[in-house]
């Protein structure tokens, strides 16, 4: 089934991860979905599988600290689909370093990628959704949205200040038929941070889940596409977590 089929969705960072995951889902669910990213590679092996899941996609590159970028990613996608329906804002950064040795140089870039980014394109994107009174937009926040992890100041800073942003956009938009929510994912095993989660850090952090195992990126679909749907009507403002009981965890053995 594809309950989604004729909606168009634009996945920011979309080619890989997390956001490669969600663009696939909604692929999956009928959806046309453009997964973009700064890397032509990327995009062209995340544009194949989209289509060989029956989705039509553009081949397009952006940038989410360059607004012009990102108007550009946005004109394009009108003159091919008519309109974005759905806008998931994916793309993000992190650096562990010791808080007194975490430059402003290294702060602000993980500032304007992380929080900066889902800003810009949440003002481009959800202006025509306004236009047209419809529109869901789905940000990521994390874990750290919530809670604090060791000598990733800026990162947990800026995703907390994502879900203050999903509320605030959400109250904004609300009467003008565009949900605002975020996805706030636990741990899921990437290219990214697979070295991570094979260190102290990862047995940490598999001990501290009462499922005693990490995600699979797939099991973030479904919320993916609820959000993206009609089905999410009533529910904007939310932060939903994906973590397998982690934050709800206080002693596990």
């Amino acid at each position: 089934m594809k309950p989604l089929k004729g909606r168009s969705a634009v996945v920011i960072g979309g080619t890989q991860g997390i956001g490669r995951a969600i663009a696939l889902g909604l692929a999956d669910a009928g959806v046309n979905v453009v997964a973009t990213s700064r890397s032509m590679d990327a995009i062209e092996q995340a544009a194949n599988e989209l289509e060989a899941r029956g989705s039509r996609t553009l081949r397009i590159e952006s940038d989410v600290t360059n607004r012009a970028s990102l108007q550009t990613l946005h004109d394009a996608v009108i003159a091919e689909f008519g309109k974005v329906d759905i806008l998931v804002n994916c793309a993000g950064i992190t650096q562990r370093v010791p808080t007194l040795d975490c430059t402003e140089d290294l702060w602000n870039r993980i500032m304007d990628i992380n929080l900066g980014g889902t800003l810009r394109a949440c003002q481009i994107f959800g202006k025509s959704m306004l236009e047209r009174s419809y529109g869901r937009i789905i940000n990521i926040a994390s874990l750290s949205t919530f809670v604090a992890f060791h000598e990733v100041a800026a990162y947990g800073a800026s995703k907390a200040a994502v879900g203050a942003l999903t509320r605030s956009l959400a109250v904004e938009w609300a009467p003008g038929g565009v949900c605002v929510n975020a996805i706030a994912p636990g741990i899921f095993p990437t290219a990214l941070n697979r070295k991570i989660l094979e260190s102290p850090r990862g047995r940490e952090l598999l001990m501290r889940s009462p499922m005693r195992r990490f995600g699979i990126l797939e099991e973030l679909t479904g919320v993916a596409v609820y959000l993206a749907s009609d089905a999410c009507a009533y529910t904007t403002g939310q932060v939903i977590v994906v973590d397998g009981g982690q934050l709800a965890s206080g002693v596990n053995q």
